[in-house]
């Protein structure tokens, strides 16, 4: 199954557009991984045309918290439906078993003691100061996490996360089995 598995950073923040719709922020990157390569990508604005045919040819996209953040954000770009893809949402799998918002820094670190590399506002930070390769390196290092993750998930059914109250580290069991079947067999060439 070919897999995009991608991430985005944005030139600002809601506060800076007054709107807590991620489809009104301005996108300074998408980085993705794509499986039919095995590479690791980024696309600025001016790039997007160079990107969507990724897209295109994925049978499914991976991320974590793209349901409510990505997929919103990159919509408006698209020349084509993203929600025609098949998507896995990492975040909301997690949530839907754990009942809790748990960030992916945290589940990186309890399930293979890796980090990601800043945080988002830094990003933003790097775009004003314009360091892009800064926020290229710091959105291919998120995509590597979540790529690490999904593997992880899908290998052992599994993701671990720190519990804040005992500080223990507990393991959410995850039902991996439908996530690389085809949502439709003729879906491909929808675009």
């Amino acid at each position: 199954m070919k897999k995009v598995i991608f991430d985005i950073e944005t030139k600002n923040t809601f506060d800076d557009v007054h709107s807590n719709d991620p489809a009104d922020l301005d996108i300074s990157v998408v980085c993705l991984y794509d499986s039919e390569s095995d590479k690791y990508l980024s696309f600025l604005e001016d790039q997007f045309d160079d990107m969507w045919p990724y897209f295109q040819n994925a049978d499914m996209i991976v991320t974590y918290n793209g349901n409510h953040f990505d997929l919103p954000c990159l919509q408006p770009h698209a020349p084509f439906n993203l929600s025609n893809i098949k998507h896995v949402d990492m975040f909301q799998k997690m949530r839907e078993v754990t009942g809790k918002k748990l960030p992916l820094n945290g589940i990186a670190q309890s399930t293979l003691g890796i980090a990601k590399s800043g945080h988002g506002l830094d990003a933003i930070a790097w775009w004003n100061s314009g360091e892009i390769q800064k926020i290229i390196d710091y959105c291919i290092q998120d995509v590597k996490v979540t790529k690490a993750v999904y593997d992880y998930a899908l290998e052992h059914g599994e993701l671990k996360y720190e519990d804040r109250s005992t500080k223990e580290i507990v393991s959410a069991k995850l039902d991996t089995s439908n996530w690389e079947q085809a949502e439709n067999p003729s879906q491909g060439g929808l675009f």
